[in-house]
């Protein structure tokens, strides 16, 4: 009977150590999505003004009037992000911005990982009547390689 029960015991142990991993993978997105939300991105860096990291980083410089914004999530802003930025996820963008930029008029260089979410950020803050949102439409990932500052 001990034997049994010791068996049922580090199976269960067993299958819980291979469960686990699994049940924190994150859910496979079918491809039909993938084509839509990167057909919405397409369409909003067709729609808004972009720059390059060279543009950001010259406005940096210069001190130039003007937001740097950080729509990623929170744990990739604590990891790094440009010398001044503020930061608003993405997902909280339309509840939050008005807080932190009151200035419709402002120029705002708005950026992410990968230029998508930002790409999406940028449109929405120009339907929100920022008409001076501009998007760095560039990877994160190039800033770093080019060696310009990031703050922690």
């Amino acid at each position: 009977m001990k034997k049994i029960s010791v068996w049922i015991l580090a199976s269960i142990f067993v299958l819980s150590m291979v469960a686990l991993p699994m049940a924190q993978d994150k859910p496979k997105v079918p491809a039909w999505q993938t084509t839509v939300v990167k057909d919405w991105v397409a369409k909003a860096k067709a729609e808004v003004k972009k720059v390059g990291i060279a543009e950001v980083k010259a406005a940096i410089d210069k001190k130039e009037k003007a937001y740097i914004l950080d729509v990623r999530d929170p744990d990739e802003f604590k990891a790094g992000h440009l010398p001044g930025a503020i930061h608003v996820s993405r997902g909280k963008l339309e509840f939050v911005i008005w807080d932190k930029i009151q200035d419709k008029e402002a120029k705002i260089y708005v950026y992410c990982l990968t230029a998508a979410r930002s790409a999406l950020a940028t449109k929405t803050l120009y339907e929100m009547g920022y008409k001076n949102a501009i998007l760095m439409d560039a990877h994160f990932e190039e800033w770093i390689k080019a060696g310009y500052p990031v703050e922690r």
